[in-house]
């Protein structure tokens, strides 16, 4: 006697011979047991469609791997394969992507009912004859696949006592509404698993194969790859092995950029991602518990090319998990609202499934924010926006309740993280926002370093091509080094820093020789008299083409008295007083702290007006003025006298300080001069070479004179 088939998979297996002979395929027979008294034995022969057909190609892969996983959601219930055969039962099936639901109302209306069985849609209900059937199949990519549309079909099914059974990815969205109201059975369908994998092959090349099936890689295994790998002129051991390559291959798994190691210029942001990643590891390990890990939904903020999306590649690369990745304008590409969140709930429910993963949502912003939206698309953008919070609170969780967001890191990026709804961005969502800066000049070296390689270049200093590039970005900088070596490669010769440096300037000219002198003059300006004062704390001063820039941390603590704030403003009146008092009068250049509100000048004089008006520092005391007042007080002549006799006092001890410390200012000016660049271990060494002077005394406050 043949051995008895153990009884999982049995209506499966009936499936898969009954599609195999209604497809027209050739295969052999995947049942009997060989007992004819075995009562699943007696069922299979009623299911039975009759004599196989021969010669046929086999049947394919994906419609195989639907079948497993339709029986195995109808056999989960007692008694519902017979009912959907010879009662009149009312089921729903939720399959977990919308391209699933053509191959599911395919193997239900051909497997489920009976040969007996006449299958009609909502449309054709009405010219039933036989035994009636009701299948309403909707992928949410119509317009009328919404909850009030077929409710009359519905109720007249149910009248006639027929099967009713309705498929959809989201059955509350897409099926009619008295359908759900009078569902006696909610399916869902399951996922792929090596079983189901193994009895696919089976059911295509006619063996089971012996090789053992990967579980990690079958998690991300999708029914449309088995056909890509499962083919009737392939072993199964070769079918596992070209499977589990193409899952392999798959962009989840491939992270061809750089690991978060690799990474330049993002600041603090690079930090976030470094503990992220140990926080992974350690989950992975199962010696941390999730609710430990602290940064599981960010909000990636930064101008374009600055790497926000190169960040959640960065941080799954190096954690060693899959990468799920989505847009805004990706979800939105579908022709109707129900495709749209469709769209949605699968990447979701794909992240749900291949946790530990990260789930990148790119152009978040693309939702908008309710409070900004026009009334022509606020219903329209409010329902995906309602959909995508509530996938976001349980990502891909029905309950929405945290089970489902357990494993699964969410990072959204934004290039105006000030147009995401604030209802996306509270505790539990993207309750943590960072900002990524565009690249200081010593990441911008290093970026340069990793698009050149270890070959290009190689004993050759950077730091020249990254001031060049100040101001620009990661995607800048990779797309500078490309333009570089095309033109290198075009004339046959080997790359130089002047094709670098042509490609950054694309014909813009370098500081003349004497501008630069008198920038790199005026930086040091600064940066002697900041520090010497306490102001803040250098972390680097450079000369670039546009100009010089010095990075400081403000010290808080000295700038919250009048004198610390005084102190303040003597800093950024500083560069202007350096060329004055080296150079004179006549050699001060426009640029040198002039311009608009953020410039030296700008920020000074509003730290006067400040003192003035708002901080009780003033000749006014402690009143206290609105910003309109404070506009209109200073059109007063008397006002606007106090805030110049304030500025001009503070320049002129701005210009004792510089001539105090000339030799300290001249000996940055000549290194910055020469190197454009100075890190803070640099500007340590020549600070520690020339003390500050501070034999100036500080500001002496006469309110009487000053008023």
């Amino acid at each position: 006697m043949t051995a008895r088939i153990p009884r999982r998979d049995l209506l499966a297996r009936a499936y898969l011979d009954i599609l195999t002979d209604r497809e027209g395929a050739s295969g052999k027979a995947m049942l009997r047991s060989g007992d004819p008294d075995d009562p699943i034995e007696q069922l299979l022969t009623d299911l039975s469609p009759g004599a196989e057909a021969g010669g046929k190609a086999s049947i394919r892969a994906d419609l195989a791997a639907t079948a497993i996983l339709v029986a195995r959601s109808i056999e989960a219930v007692d008694g519902l394969t017979r009912d959907l055969r010879r009662g009149g039962p009312v089921v729903t099936l939720t399959t977990h992507a919308a391209e699933l639901v053509a191959p599911v109302k395919h193997v239900l209306k051909n497997c489920a009912f009976g040969n007996d069985a006449v299958v009609k849609d909502i449309g054709s209900f009405a010219d039933n004859y036989g035994r009636p059937v009701l299948l309403v199949a909707r992928d949410g990519t119509a317009a009328d696949h919404k909850p009030d549309r077929g409710n009359d079909v519905v109720g007249s099914a149910l009248h006639q006592g027929a099967p009713v059974v309705g498929v959809a990815a989201d059955p509350e969205r897409h099926l009619p509404r008295d359908l759900l109201r009078s569902c006696e059975h909610s399916l869902s369908l399951g996922q792929l698993d090596a079983t189901a994998i193994a009895l696919t092959i089976e059911a295509v090349t006619g063996s089971a194969p012996a090789a053992k099936i990967d579980e990690e890689l079958v998690r991300a295994a999708d029914v449309w790859d088995l056909p890509l790998a499962v083919r009737p002129d392939t072993t199964p051991e070769k079918c596992v092995e070209l499977l589990e390559k193409i899952i392999r291959n798959k962009t989840i798994f491939v992270h061809r950029g750089p690991a978060l190691e690799d990474l330049a210029g993002y600041g603090e942001v690079f930090q976030i991602g470094i503990n992220l990643v140990a926080d992974l590891k350690e989950y992975k390990a199962g010696r941390l518990k999730w609710e430990a890990i602290e940064n599981t939904a960010l909000l990636v903020a930064g101008l374009p090319g600055t790497g926000k999306t190169q960040l959640a590649a960065a941080v799954a690369k190096s954690a060693g998990i899959p990468l799920v990745s989505a847009s805004i304008a990706e979800f939105n590409s579908a022709q109707y609202l129900s495709g749209t969140l469709s769209r949605i709930k699968a990447v979701f429910e794909q992240a749900r499934r291949l946790k530990p993963c990260v789930l990148l949502i790119d152009e978040i912003d693309g939702v908008g924010d309710r409070a900004t939206m026009s009334d022509e698309h606020k219903l329209y953008w409010t329902q995906i926006l309602n959909f995508l919070l509530e996938q976001m609170s349980g990502v891909g969780d029905v309950s929405g309740v945290g089970e489902g967001r357990t494993g699964v890191v969410v990072i959204a990026t934004s290039n105006w993280p000030d147009r995401v709804d604030p209802a996306l961005r509270r505790a539990g969502r993207l309750d943590r926002t960072v900002v990524i800066e565009p690249p200081d000049t010593e990441s911008l070296v290093l970026i340069f370093r990793y698009h050149l390689g270890p070959d290009l270049l190689k004993d050759v200093d950077l730091t020249p091509a990254a001031l060049a590039a100040t101001g620009g970005t990661g995607a800048d900088a990779q797309s500078w080094v490309r333009r570089s070596k095309a033109r290198a490669r075009r004339e046959q010769r080997d790359l130089v820093l002047d094709d670098l440096l042509r490609q950054i300037r694309s014909g813009r000219e370098g500081l003349p020789e004497g501008l630069r002198r008198v920038v790199a003059l005026h930086e040091a300006g600064h940066l002697v008299i900041g520090v010497g004062l306490g102001v803040f704390e250098p972390r680097a001063v450079s000369v670039f083409d546009e100009g010089g820039a010095t990075r400081i941390d403000v010290i808080r603590a000295a700038t919250q008295t009048e004198g610390g704030i005084e102190n303040f403003i003597t800093m950024l009146l500083s560069g202007r007083a350096a060329e004055e008092v080296v150079l004179g009068k006549a050699e001060r250049t426009a640029g040198g702290g002039a311009g608009g509100p953020e410039s030296d000048f700008g920020r000074a004089t509003n730290a006067a007006i400040d003192l003035e008006l708002q901080l009780g520092f003033g000749a006014l005391g402690v009143a206290q003025f609105s910003q309109r007042a404070s506009e209109m007080l200073l059109h007063d002549p008397e006002m606007l006298a106090l805030v110049k006799r304030r500025i001009d006092r503070l320049y002129r001890r701005a210009c004792e300080l510089v001539s105090a410390n000339q030799a300290a200012i001249g000996a940055v000016s000549d290194r910055l001069d020469c190197a454009g660049y100075l890190d803070r271990k640099a500007i340590d060494d020549v600070l520690k070479d020339h003390p500050f002077d501070a034999a100036i005394p500080g500001p002496t406050i006469d309110k009487t004179k000053e008023a």
